[in-house]
């Protein structure tokens, strides 16, 4: 916990996301409900880490499941033609599936 912080991601998954290294992230907690700002840092390609570092530490444990999202600022035109990455992992941080919109949600 002694670390400036970030969050330490699997390259692959980095880039199978579209998230780049230092690249700002919000992190949601779904075990806790906490909700935090860090930013994206390297783990080992392969590795299938997923690591809440620094103070953000105290957010997160171990096992929890998390929602990690990037946002950018784009003009209408760019938000019109945009499709978002998802990338969905099962409990061993392993891809079940990918895609590019999320269903509707019934209500």
């Amino acid at each position: 916990m002694d670390y400036e912080g970030s969050c330490a991601i699997d390259a692959e998954l980095l880039d199978l996301a579209g998230i780049r290294e230092y690249e700002q992230i919000q992190i949601y907690n779904v075990a806790n409900g906490e909700r935090f700002t860090t930013y994206a840092i390297l783990a080992e390609a392969g590795s299938r880490i997923i690591s809440v570092n620094g103070a953000a530490a105290h957010k997160a444990a171990p096992g929890d499941r998390v929602i990690i999202c990037a946002y950018a600022g784009m003009s209408e035109a760019e938000a019109d033609a945009h499709k978002p990455s998802l990338v969905y992992l099962n409990e061993a941080n392993r891809v079940i599936r990918t895609g590019d919109a999320i269903p509707a949600q019934a209500a």
